[in-house]
């Protein structure tokens, strides 16, 4: 009997308590004002593939040395602007002079053997003038004799004599020709002798014109590796210069989204680090080959020059390609809150409270994103006004059904 009559006491107790922590169903809660909210709905949206990239000039040149020397002069820094053919630096180089005197030497002496040689050949060419006239003389006296020993007018000895002179003014002959001849062959080698000391000259001033660096395209420096003093060795890079008056963005391209990508196709680009960065860009590049590591393609689509004056290589870029239409449901990006790593949604129930709901988001289309989970079509949520409310706040007054 006595525990019945505690376990009776502890029940009133706690009705007695629940009774006084109820709060009174005569003060409704109130209604936060400046909410707007919207039903949402699966509309039309364009399909799309965005790629991230780098911007990189379009034209850009790495300057180096084709010889070993120090760097004794250097005329610009990085930043500066420079023009085709101007000077960038000079380089220590001794030896280019003495190459080029000593080339010329060799040409004057070549020069001065030509004019002996030809001194020669004009000797000799009188000489064969007179060996032929000779021949001719002696092989017509020839002719004369043969007919009077024919005849018996002349003696054995005295044909034999004429005959005897004729075979010599032959071999005379014969040996001015062959002198001739040597002596072209000799003036030949000499005016190759010439062209080889003239292109030894041209060498020269080629190499005396390494230790002069120029630029090979008009544009900006950009990196700058060397200064007075340094030594710079045959083909390390001194001087980067980037033509800033054209830029494109290379971007990776997964390999199952190569195949809707072509040449001229139209892409959204976003450019944060300038002011315009909604910009429209053509493929102007399609890079074959895969990189190994990334499985990725280069897709190089070029910039408009309007943006010229703010592009810089190396800045962060987005592409977008558009790649159909498809249904889904999306909402105003205005209407996410994040709560630390959480996104959600006010969504609005029957009675005009505002609970928040976790969402899991995508693809953003302007200014709505993409709602992959977390709500359905017909769904009323709050997008202006997030600010005032929190979870379970009223934002407006539902009355129930024949209350008026």
């Amino acid at each position: 009997m006595r525990k019945v009559l505690l376990v009776t006491f502890a029940l009133s107790l706690t009705a007695i308590t629940s009774c006084a922590r109820k709060p009174p169903t005569s003060q409704p809660t109130a209604i936060i004002q400046g909410v707007k909210v919207e039903t949402i709905k699966t509309s039309t949206v364009e399909d799309y593939y965005e790629a991230v990239g780098t911007v990189r000039a379009r034209n850009s040149s790495v300057i180096a040395a084709r010889i070993m020397g120090n760097v004794v002069k250097l005329y610009v820094r990085e930043g500066d602007r420079v023009r085709a053919g101007q000077t960038l630096i000079e380089l220590e180089n001794r030896e280019a002079g003495t190459q080029i005197a000593k080339a010329r030497a060799g040409v004057r002496e070549s020069t001065d053997a030509l004019d002996e040689v030809d001194r020669n050949m004009r000797a000799a060419e009188s000489t064969q003038q007179a060996a032929n006239a000779n021949e001719r003389l002696a092989n017509t006296t020839f002719s004369r004799y043969r007919t009077l020993f024919e005849r018996k007018s002349v003696s054995p000895q005295e044909f034999d004599e004429v005959r005897t002179k004729l075979e010599i003014a032959k071999a005379e002959s014969e040996r001015a020709d062959r002198l001739l001849q040597a002596t072209k062959a000799k003036r030949a080698q000499m005016l190759a002798r010439i062209d080889q000391a003239q292109a030894d000259v041209s060498s020269a001033r080629i190499y005396a014109g390494y230790s002069r660096l120029v630029s090979p395209i008009e544009g900006i420096v950009v990196s700058k590796q060397v200064d007075v003093g340094t030594m710079a060795t045959p083909g390390a890079p001194l001087i980067t210069i980037e033509n800033n008056a054209s830029y494109q963005l290379e971007v990776a391209v997964e390999e199952s989204q190569l195949s809707n990508i072509h040449l001229h196709d139209q892409a959204h680009v976003e450019i944060e680090a300038i002011s315009n960065n909604d910009l429209t860009c053509f493929v102007v590049e399609i890079v074959p080959a895969a990189d190994p590591s990334s499985r990725s393609y280069s897709v190089k689509l070029a910039l408009p020059n309007i943006a010229g004056a703010q592009l810089r290589s190396g800045l962060y870029g987005k592409a977008r390609f558009i790649s159909g239409q498809r249904e889904t449901l999306a909402i105003p990006q205005k209407a996410i809150t994040q709560r630390g790593q959480l996104t959600g949604v006010f969504v609005v129930d029957q009675s005009g409270v505002a609970r928040l709901r976790l969402v899991k988001t995508g693809k953003a289309f302007d200014d709505k994103i993409e709602v992959l989970s977390g709500l359905t079509d017909g769904d009323e949520i709050v997008v202006d006004g997030l600010s005032s409310i929190q979870d379970g706040s009223r934002v407006r007054d539902v009355h129930p059904v024949g209350s008026r």
